[in-house]
Protein backbone atom coordinates (compact mmCIF):
# COMPACT_ATOMS: atom_id res chain seq x y z
CA UNK A 1 0.00 0.00 0.00
CA UNK A 2 2.84 2.36 0.86
CA UNK A 3 4.52 1.63 -2.48
CA UNK A 4 1.24 2.34 -4.27
CA UNK A 5 0.92 5.70 -2.51
CA UNK A 6 4.53 6.53 -3.37
CA UNK A 7 3.80 5.84 -7.05
CA UNK A 8 0.64 7.98 -6.97
CA UNK A 9 1.67 11.37 -8.27
CA UNK A 10 -0.09 14.44 -9.58
CA UNK A 11 -2.19 17.05 -7.84
CA UNK A 12 -3.25 15.66 -4.45
CA UNK A 13 -6.21 18.02 -4.24
CA UNK A 14 -7.64 16.61 -7.48
CA UNK A 15 -7.13 13.10 -6.14
CA UNK A 16 -9.01 14.08 -2.99
CA UNK A 17 -11.87 15.63 -4.99
CA UNK A 18 -12.22 12.47 -7.10
CA UNK A 19 -12.32 10.24 -4.03
CA UNK A 20 -14.89 12.45 -2.29
CA UNK A 21 -17.10 12.54 -5.40
CA UNK A 22 -16.86 8.75 -5.65
CA UNK A 23 -17.93 8.35 -2.03
CA UNK A 24 -20.85 10.75 -2.55
CA UNK A 25 -21.80 8.76 -5.65
CA UNK A 26 -22.06 5.54 -3.65
CA UNK A 27 -24.30 7.17 -1.05
CA UNK A 28 -26.53 8.84 -3.64
CA UNK A 29 -26.81 5.82 -5.95
CA UNK A 30 -27.63 3.45 -3.08
CA UNK A 31 -30.32 5.83 -1.83
CA UNK A 32 -31.87 6.52 -5.24
CA UNK A 33 -32.01 2.99 -6.70
CA UNK A 34 -34.36 1.38 -4.18
CA UNK A 35 -37.40 1.67 -6.45
CA UNK A 36 -35.39 0.60 -9.49
CA UNK A 37 -34.16 -2.51 -7.67
CA UNK A 38 -37.75 -3.35 -6.69
CA UNK A 39 -39.03 -2.93 -10.26
CA UNK A 40 -36.19 -4.96 -11.71
CA UNK A 41 -36.57 -7.62 -8.95
CA UNK A 42 -33.01 -7.10 -7.77
CA UNK A 43 -31.48 -7.09 -4.32
CA UNK A 44 -31.52 -3.64 -2.67
CA UNK A 45 -27.70 -3.54 -2.73
CA UNK A 46 -27.36 -4.79 -6.32
CA UNK A 47 -26.86 -1.36 -7.91
CA UNK A 48 -24.63 -0.24 -5.06
CA UNK A 49 -22.26 -3.16 -5.66
CA UNK A 50 -22.37 -2.47 -9.39
CA UNK A 51 -21.46 1.19 -8.78
CA UNK A 52 -18.64 0.12 -6.44
CA UNK A 53 -17.15 -2.01 -9.21
CA UNK A 54 -17.60 0.73 -11.83
CA UNK A 55 -15.99 3.39 -9.64
CA UNK A 56 -13.26 0.99 -8.53
CA UNK A 57 -12.35 0.30 -12.14
CA UNK A 58 -12.56 4.04 -12.81
CA UNK A 59 -10.01 4.77 -10.06
CA UNK A 60 -7.73 2.08 -11.50
CA UNK A 61 -8.06 3.72 -14.93
CA UNK A 62 -7.17 7.12 -13.44
CA UNK A 63 -4.10 5.64 -11.75
CA UNK A 64 -2.88 3.81 -14.89
CA UNK A 65 -3.46 6.78 -17.20
CA UNK A 66 -1.77 9.27 -14.86
CA UNK A 67 1.38 7.12 -14.92
CA UNK A 68 1.69 7.68 -18.70
CA UNK A 69 3.66 10.70 -19.88
CA UNK A 70 1.06 13.07 -21.29
CA UNK A 71 3.20 13.85 -24.37
CA UNK A 72 2.36 10.36 -25.68
CA UNK A 73 -1.28 11.38 -25.96
CA UNK A 74 -0.37 13.78 -28.78
CA UNK A 75 0.06 10.84 -31.18
CA UNK A 76 -2.94 8.95 -29.78
CA UNK A 77 -5.14 12.05 -30.22
CA UNK A 78 -5.05 11.90 -34.03
CA UNK A 79 -5.89 8.19 -34.17
CA UNK A 80 -8.61 8.52 -31.55
CA UNK A 81 -10.22 11.46 -33.32
CA UNK A 82 -10.20 9.75 -36.72
CA UNK A 83 -11.79 6.65 -35.14
CA UNK A 84 -14.47 8.67 -33.34
CA UNK A 85 -16.00 10.10 -36.53
CA UNK A 86 -17.08 6.80 -38.15
CA UNK A 87 -18.24 5.56 -34.73
CA UNK A 88 -20.47 8.61 -34.37
CA UNK A 89 -21.83 8.11 -37.89
CA UNK A 90 -22.52 4.42 -37.19
CA UNK A 91 -24.26 5.33 -33.93
CA UNK A 92 -26.42 7.90 -35.68
CA UNK A 93 -27.56 5.42 -38.33
CA UNK A 94 -27.56 2.06 -36.54
CA UNK A 95 -27.04 2.76 -32.84
CA UNK A 96 -29.20 1.51 -29.97
CA UNK A 97 -32.18 3.82 -29.47
CA UNK A 98 -33.22 5.00 -26.01
CA UNK A 99 -35.56 7.90 -25.17
CA UNK A 100 -36.04 8.51 -28.91
CA UNK A 101 -32.33 9.14 -29.38
CA UNK A 102 -29.73 6.92 -30.99
CA UNK A 103 -26.68 7.49 -28.80
CA UNK A 104 -25.29 4.07 -27.88
CA UNK A 105 -23.38 1.23 -29.48
CA UNK A 106 -23.82 -2.26 -28.13
CA UNK A 107 -20.67 -4.38 -28.14
CA UNK A 108 -21.69 -7.85 -29.37
CA UNK A 109 -19.42 -10.13 -27.31
CA UNK A 110 -19.59 -8.53 -23.84
CA UNK A 111 -23.12 -7.12 -24.40
CA UNK A 112 -22.00 -3.74 -23.08
CA UNK A 113 -23.35 -0.43 -24.37
CA UNK A 114 -21.38 2.78 -24.41
CA UNK A 115 -22.21 6.30 -25.53
CA UNK A 116 -19.96 7.20 -28.45
CA UNK A 117 -20.28 10.92 -27.69
CA UNK A 118 -18.24 10.31 -24.50
CA UNK A 119 -15.41 8.91 -26.61
CA UNK A 120 -15.82 11.73 -29.14
CA UNK A 121 -15.57 14.44 -26.44
CA UNK A 122 -12.33 12.97 -25.13
CA UNK A 123 -10.88 12.52 -28.62
CA UNK A 124 -11.88 16.00 -29.76
CA UNK A 125 -10.28 17.85 -26.85
CA UNK A 126 -7.10 15.81 -27.12
CA UNK A 127 -6.96 16.59 -30.85
CA UNK A 128 -7.74 20.29 -30.38
CA UNK A 129 -5.06 20.61 -27.70
CA UNK A 130 -2.54 19.16 -30.15
CA UNK A 131 -3.58 21.40 -33.06
CA UNK A 132 -3.77 24.54 -30.89
CA UNK A 133 -0.26 23.93 -29.57
CA UNK A 134 1.12 23.45 -33.09
CA UNK A 135 -0.70 26.46 -34.54
CA UNK A 136 0.31 28.97 -31.85
CA UNK A 137 2.73 30.87 -34.14
CA UNK A 138 -0.09 31.48 -36.65
CA UNK A 139 -3.10 31.28 -34.33
CA UNK A 140 -4.29 34.81 -35.21
CA UNK A 141 -4.61 33.90 -38.89
CA UNK A 142 -8.08 32.81 -40.00
CA UNK A 143 -7.02 30.22 -42.58
CA UNK A 144 -3.84 28.90 -40.98
CA UNK A 145 -4.82 29.12 -37.32
CA UNK A 146 -8.60 29.10 -36.84
CA UNK A 147 -9.98 26.88 -39.59
CA UNK A 148 -7.78 23.86 -38.68
CA UNK A 149 -9.39 23.79 -35.21
CA UNK A 150 -12.87 24.87 -36.35
CA UNK A 151 -13.57 22.05 -38.81
CA UNK A 152 -12.79 19.15 -36.43
CA UNK A 153 -15.18 20.65 -33.89
CA UNK A 154 -17.91 21.15 -36.52
CA UNK A 155 -17.60 17.56 -37.78
CA UNK A 156 -17.91 16.10 -34.28
CA UNK A 157 -20.79 18.33 -33.18
CA UNK A 158 -22.66 17.78 -36.46
CA UNK A 159 -22.58 14.01 -35.97
CA UNK A 160 -23.67 14.24 -32.32
CA UNK A 161 -26.38 16.90 -32.69
CA UNK A 162 -29.18 14.95 -34.46
CA UNK A 163 -29.49 12.45 -31.58
CA UNK A 164 -28.02 14.47 -28.70
CA UNK A 165 -28.30 18.21 -29.29
CA UNK A 166 -27.58 19.16 -25.66
CA UNK A 167 -24.21 17.38 -25.74
CA UNK A 168 -23.35 18.99 -29.07
CA UNK A 169 -24.18 22.47 -27.74
CA UNK A 170 -22.20 21.82 -24.57
CA UNK A 171 -19.25 20.62 -26.64
CA UNK A 172 -19.39 23.66 -28.91
CA UNK A 173 -19.50 26.04 -25.94
CA UNK A 174 -16.55 24.43 -24.16
CA UNK A 175 -14.59 24.44 -27.41
CA UNK A 176 -15.25 28.17 -27.69
CA UNK A 177 -13.83 28.66 -24.18
CA UNK A 178 -10.77 26.60 -25.09
CA UNK A 179 -10.30 28.65 -28.27
CA UNK A 180 -10.37 31.85 -26.22
CA UNK A 181 -7.74 30.44 -23.86
CA UNK A 182 -5.75 29.32 -26.90
CA UNK A 183 -5.43 32.99 -28.05
CA UNK A 184 -7.83 32.72 -30.99
CA UNK A 185 -9.22 36.21 -31.78
CA UNK A 186 -12.62 37.02 -30.31
CA UNK A 187 -14.01 37.91 -33.75
CA UNK A 188 -13.25 34.37 -34.91
CA UNK A 189 -14.94 32.90 -31.83
CA UNK A 190 -17.99 35.08 -32.55
CA UNK A 191 -17.94 33.61 -36.05
CA UNK A 192 -18.02 30.18 -34.43
CA UNK A 193 -21.08 31.21 -32.42
CA UNK A 194 -22.82 32.38 -35.58
CA UNK A 195 -22.02 29.09 -37.32
CA UNK A 196 -23.44 27.23 -34.32
CA UNK A 197 -26.71 29.19 -34.33
CA UNK A 198 -27.15 28.70 -38.09
CA UNK A 199 -26.31 25.01 -37.75
CA UNK A 200 -28.95 24.47 -35.05
CA UNK A 201 -31.53 26.36 -37.13
CA UNK A 202 -30.79 24.29 -40.24
CA UNK A 203 -30.86 21.04 -38.25
CA UNK A 204 -34.17 21.93 -36.60
CA UNK A 205 -35.76 22.90 -39.92
CA UNK A 206 -34.47 19.75 -41.63
CA UNK A 207 -35.74 17.59 -38.78
CA UNK A 208 -39.19 19.19 -38.84
CA UNK A 209 -39.50 18.73 -42.61
CA UNK A 210 -38.14 15.20 -42.89
CA UNK A 211 -38.89 13.69 -39.48
CA UNK A 212 -35.23 12.69 -39.12
CA UNK A 213 -33.90 13.79 -35.75
CA UNK A 214 -35.61 14.94 -32.59
CA UNK A 215 -37.07 18.35 -33.47
CA UNK A 216 -40.34 17.51 -31.73
CA UNK A 217 -38.53 16.62 -28.50
CA UNK A 218 -36.39 19.77 -28.57
CA UNK A 219 -39.44 21.95 -29.20
CA UNK A 220 -41.39 20.25 -26.41
CA UNK A 221 -38.56 20.69 -23.92
CA UNK A 222 -38.27 24.39 -24.64
CA UNK A 223 -42.03 24.79 -24.28
CA UNK A 224 -41.96 22.86 -21.02
CA UNK A 225 -39.16 25.06 -19.73
CA UNK A 226 -41.07 28.22 -20.59
CA UNK A 227 -44.28 26.69 -19.23
CA UNK A 228 -47.52 25.90 -21.03
CA UNK A 229 -50.41 28.22 -20.42
CA UNK A 230 -53.55 26.60 -19.04
CA UNK A 231 -57.02 27.95 -19.62
CA UNK A 232 -56.92 29.72 -16.27
CA UNK A 233 -53.66 31.41 -17.26
CA UNK A 234 -51.39 29.37 -14.95
CA UNK A 235 -48.24 27.71 -16.19
CA UNK A 236 -47.60 23.97 -15.92
CA UNK A 237 -44.22 22.27 -15.84
CA UNK A 238 -43.22 18.78 -16.84
CA UNK A 239 -43.66 15.99 -14.34
CA UNK A 240 -39.95 15.43 -13.73
CA UNK A 241 -39.29 19.14 -13.17
CA UNK A 242 -42.14 19.31 -10.67
CA UNK A 243 -40.80 16.31 -8.77
CA UNK A 244 -37.29 17.80 -8.73
CA UNK A 245 -38.66 21.04 -7.31
CA UNK A 246 -40.50 19.11 -4.60
CA UNK A 247 -37.29 17.25 -3.72
CA UNK A 248 -35.36 20.51 -3.42
CA UNK A 249 -38.12 22.10 -1.33
CA UNK A 250 -38.20 19.06 0.98
CA UNK A 251 -34.44 19.26 1.48
CA UNK A 252 -34.41 22.77 2.89
CA UNK A 253 -31.11 23.94 4.33
CA UNK A 254 -29.70 20.76 5.90
CA UNK A 255 -31.75 18.03 4.23
CA UNK A 256 -33.80 15.07 5.45
CA UNK A 257 -30.76 12.90 6.08
CA UNK A 258 -29.06 10.07 4.12
CA UNK A 259 -31.51 7.55 2.70
CA UNK A 260 -34.61 9.56 3.67
CA UNK A 261 -35.56 10.83 0.23
CA UNK A 262 -39.20 10.38 -0.75
CA UNK A 263 -39.05 11.87 -4.25
CA UNK A 264 -36.74 9.07 -5.39
CA UNK A 265 -39.94 7.02 -5.69
CA UNK A 266 -41.56 9.55 -8.03
CA UNK A 267 -38.72 11.28 -9.88
CA UNK A 268 -37.75 9.68 -13.22
CA UNK A 269 -34.07 8.70 -13.37
CA UNK A 270 -33.21 9.83 -9.81
CA UNK A 271 -29.94 7.90 -10.03
CA UNK A 272 -28.63 9.60 -13.22
CA UNK A 273 -30.09 12.78 -14.76
CA UNK A 274 -31.77 14.01 -11.53
CA UNK A 275 -29.43 12.66 -8.88
CA UNK A 276 -28.50 16.20 -7.80
CA UNK A 277 -32.12 16.85 -6.73
CA UNK A 278 -31.99 13.72 -4.55
CA UNK A 279 -28.70 14.90 -3.01
CA UNK A 280 -30.28 18.25 -2.11
CA UNK A 281 -33.34 16.52 -0.64
CA UNK A 282 -31.18 14.37 1.62
CA UNK A 283 -28.34 16.79 2.38
CA UNK A 284 -30.02 20.14 1.84
CA UNK A 285 -28.69 23.26 0.23
CA UNK A 286 -25.50 22.76 2.23
CA UNK A 287 -24.90 19.42 0.51
CA UNK A 288 -25.72 20.91 -2.90
CA UNK A 289 -23.26 23.76 -2.29
CA UNK A 290 -20.56 21.25 -1.32
CA UNK A 291 -21.00 19.46 -4.66
CA UNK A 292 -20.62 22.75 -6.55
CA UNK A 293 -17.55 23.65 -4.49
CA UNK A 294 -15.90 20.30 -5.27
CA UNK A 295 -16.27 20.77 -9.03
CA UNK A 296 -15.05 24.36 -8.85
CA UNK A 297 -12.08 23.21 -6.76
CA UNK A 298 -11.26 20.65 -9.44
CA UNK A 299 -11.41 23.39 -12.10
CA UNK A 300 -9.26 25.76 -10.06
CA UNK A 301 -6.54 23.15 -9.53
CA UNK A 302 -6.62 22.33 -13.26
CA UNK A 303 -6.19 26.03 -14.10
CA UNK A 304 -3.14 26.09 -11.81
CA UNK A 305 -1.74 23.13 -13.75
CA UNK A 306 -2.44 25.02 -16.99
CA UNK A 307 -0.53 28.06 -15.73
CA UNK A 308 2.44 26.00 -14.51
CA UNK A 309 2.80 23.74 -17.54
CA UNK A 310 5.75 24.90 -19.69
CA UNK A 311 4.40 23.36 -22.91
CA UNK A 312 1.26 24.40 -24.78
CA UNK A 313 -0.04 20.88 -25.49
CA UNK A 314 -0.11 19.86 -21.83
CA UNK A 315 -1.61 23.19 -20.77
CA UNK A 316 -4.44 23.03 -23.32
CA UNK A 317 -5.01 19.36 -22.57
CA UNK A 318 -5.45 19.94 -18.82
CA UNK A 319 -7.68 23.01 -19.08
CA UNK A 320 -9.77 21.68 -21.98
CA UNK A 321 -10.64 18.35 -20.35
CA UNK A 322 -11.34 19.95 -16.97
CA UNK A 323 -13.57 22.67 -18.44
CA UNK A 324 -15.76 20.18 -20.30
CA UNK A 325 -16.11 18.01 -17.19
CA UNK A 326 -17.05 20.90 -14.91
CA UNK A 327 -19.29 22.52 -17.52
CA UNK A 328 -21.19 19.23 -17.86
CA UNK A 329 -21.61 19.09 -14.08
CA UNK A 330 -22.91 22.67 -13.92
CA UNK A 331 -25.32 22.02 -16.79
CA UNK A 332 -26.71 18.91 -15.06
CA UNK A 333 -27.21 20.82 -11.81
CA UNK A 334 -28.84 23.71 -13.70
CA UNK A 335 -31.36 21.26 -15.16
CA UNK A 336 -32.14 19.89 -11.70
CA UNK A 337 -32.94 23.36 -10.34
CA UNK A 338 -34.83 24.33 -13.52
CA UNK A 339 -32.44 26.99 -14.79
CA UNK A 340 -32.21 25.42 -18.26
CA UNK A 341 -34.43 23.01 -20.23
CA UNK A 342 -34.22 19.31 -19.47
CA UNK A 343 -31.32 17.44 -21.07
CA UNK A 344 -30.00 13.91 -20.84
CA UNK A 345 -26.63 14.95 -19.38
CA UNK A 346 -25.42 13.14 -16.28
CA UNK A 347 -23.44 14.38 -13.27
CA UNK A 348 -19.78 13.31 -13.79
CA UNK A 349 -18.39 10.79 -11.28
CA UNK A 350 -21.65 10.84 -9.29
CA UNK A 351 -24.49 9.62 -11.52
CA UNK A 352 -24.86 5.87 -11.88
CA UNK A 353 -23.16 4.70 -15.03
CA UNK A 354 -20.54 2.53 -16.63
CA UNK A 355 -18.69 3.64 -19.73
CA UNK A 356 -19.42 7.33 -19.05
CA UNK A 357 -17.58 7.10 -15.71
CA UNK A 358 -14.68 5.27 -17.36
CA UNK A 359 -14.26 7.89 -20.09
CA UNK A 360 -14.43 10.60 -17.42
CA UNK A 361 -11.76 8.68 -15.51
CA UNK A 362 -9.51 8.70 -18.58
CA UNK A 363 -9.90 12.49 -18.82
CA UNK A 364 -9.08 12.95 -15.12
CA UNK A 365 -6.09 10.62 -15.48
CA UNK A 366 -4.76 12.75 -18.35
CA UNK A 367 -5.12 15.92 -16.26
CA UNK A 368 -3.20 14.23 -13.43
CA UNK A 369 -0.58 13.04 -15.92
CA UNK A 370 0.06 16.67 -16.90
CA UNK A 371 0.18 17.61 -13.21
CA UNK A 372 2.62 14.81 -12.47
CA UNK A 373 4.92 15.93 -15.27
CA UNK A 374 4.78 19.55 -14.10
CA UNK A 375 5.60 18.52 -10.53
CA UNK A 376 8.57 16.44 -11.72
CA UNK A 377 9.86 19.32 -13.86
CA UNK A 378 9.60 21.74 -10.94
CA UNK A 379 11.28 19.21 -8.65
CA UNK A 380 14.22 18.83 -11.01
CA UNK A 381 14.46 22.60 -11.43
CA UNK A 382 14.50 23.03 -7.65
CA UNK A 383 17.25 20.42 -7.28
CA UNK A 384 19.28 22.13 -10.00
CA UNK A 385 18.91 25.50 -8.30
CA UNK A 386 19.90 24.03 -4.95
CA UNK A 387 22.89 22.33 -6.58
CA UNK A 388 23.99 25.58 -8.20
CA UNK A 389 23.54 27.41 -4.88
CA UNK A 390 25.71 24.84 -3.07
CA UNK A 391 28.35 25.14 -5.78
CA UNK A 392 28.24 28.93 -5.56
CA UNK A 393 28.59 28.82 -1.77
CA UNK A 394 31.56 26.48 -2.08
CA UNK A 395 33.21 28.78 -4.62
CA UNK A 396 32.63 31.78 -2.37
CA UNK A 397 34.25 29.91 0.54
CA UNK A 398 37.27 29.07 -1.56
CA UNK A 399 37.54 32.68 -2.64
CA UNK A 400 37.49 33.89 0.99
CA UNK A 401 40.22 31.41 1.97
CA UNK A 402 42.36 32.56 -0.91
CA UNK A 403 41.87 36.22 0.07
CA UNK A 404 42.88 35.47 3.68
CA UNK A 405 46.05 33.83 2.44
CA UNK A 406 46.86 36.83 0.25
CA UNK A 407 46.22 39.45 2.95
CA UNK A 408 49.35 38.72 5.04
CA UNK A 409 51.51 38.92 1.95
CA UNK A 410 50.08 42.32 1.16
Amino acid sequence: MKQLLNKTKGDHVIWAVVLILSFISLLAVYSSTGSLAYRMEKNSSYYLLKQVMVLGLGLIIIYLVHRVNYTKFAKVAVILYLCSLPLLLYTLLFGTTLNEGSRWIRLPVVNLTFQTSDLAKLALFMFLARVLSIKQPVIKDLKKGFLPVLFPMIFTCALIAPANLSTALMLGTTCGILFFIGRIPVKHIMLLGLVGVLGVAVLFTFSKLTGFGRAGTWEQRVQDFVGHKKKDGKKESTYQVEQAKIAIANGGLTGKGPGNSTQRNFLPHPYSDFIYAIIIEEYGLVGGAVIIALYLLFLWRSILIFRRCPYAFGAFLAVGLSITLVFQAMLNMAVNVHLVPVTGITLPMISMGGSSIWFTSIAIGIVLSVSRYVDEMEGKRKLDLEGNADELTENETITKKQINKIKPAI
